[in-house]
């Protein structure tokens, strides 16, 4: 029997210095400011935690001239969760601002597409412009925990839990997965890169970083497909996202805020 969840939105970092140029192809005005956040997503109920990403260090930080707010494993003692406790987490992909601190999670076992590994560790990171978002040493520790026992592939479409499936979502990179997730308010897509705004998918923009631009638009398609409807697709990197829901409490404005509501806008 499908259950349902609370999902949470965990800002950890931000871009500021980021033009339209930076977002999206063919931009229709590419020197306007057009700043991205980084998250993390929580997604529990009463039975299960599970996190979604893994963000970055302040070592990936500083390397990348990125601004690093709090590290992921901060935000969730903040609301009460131990990193070390958690023991399923969903990575989205194998880029640098979704699979650092995986050090931080040492209980976990890791939910992956097969395709993101093979794309990860093959001919293709010989191009320095396809590699250029991937850190190596991350991949290397995924790698690790493959050996150890601590990743569980996924094919296309797979379910990680009662009312919790993945699906591929290529174009971005070339074994992204979203997320779905059963909740009261209805079926929320956690669209991770994906769509990493909402302009993306609305106005079929694509993202610039991209190896396939016709993947990424049926990519988008499979979006819309997943969500109870478009309201309930969390673009991955979006700052609207902390206008458009509620944070959880007074303590956390800006910071973590529910997607299992309906958007306020």
């Amino acid at each position: 029997m499908a259950e349902t969840y609370e999902v949470l939105a965990l800002k950890y970092g931000t871009h500021a210095n980021r033009s339209r140029a930076d977002n999206f192809l063919m931009p229709d005005d590419h020197a306007s400011p057009h700043p991205i956040d980084y998250f993390v997503w929580l997604i529990r109920n009463e039975r299960r935690t599970i996190l979604v990403d893994t963000g970055f260090s302040h070592a990936e930080a500083k390397e990348r001239g990125r601004v690093l707010q709090h590290e992921p494993r901060d935000l969730l003692k903040h609301i009460g969760i131990e990193a070390e406790t958690i023991d399923t987490v969903i990575v989205t992909h194998l880029h640098y601002d979704h699979a650092g601190t995986l050090e931080h999670f040492p209980a976990a076992t890791f939910h992956l597409q097969e395709a993101e590994m093979a794309y990860a560790t093959g001919r293709c990171m010989c191009d320095e412009i396809l590699r250029r978002p991937f850190t190596a040493e991350h991949v290397c520790q995924m790698v690790r925990k493959v050996y150890s026992g601590r990743v569980r592939f996924h094919d296309g479409d797979g379910e990680i839990a009662p009312g919790i499936t993945v699906h591929k979502v290529p174009g971005h990179s070339k074994g992204l997965q979203c997320v779905r997730v059963l909740t009261q308010s209805g079926w929320v897509v956690l669209a991770s890169d994906a769509t990493h705004l909402y302009e993306n998918f609305e106005r079929r923009h694509p993202f610039p970083i991209v190896v396939d631009i016709e993947a990424m638009l049926r990519s988008y398609d499979r979006l819309e497909a997943l969500a109870t409807s478009r309201r309930h697709i969390v673009p991955g990197h979006d700052p609207l996202v902390l206008k458009r829901y509620p944070p959880l409490d007074e303590r956390t404005q800006g910071i973590v805020h529910r997607l299992d509501v309906p958007r306020t806008d």
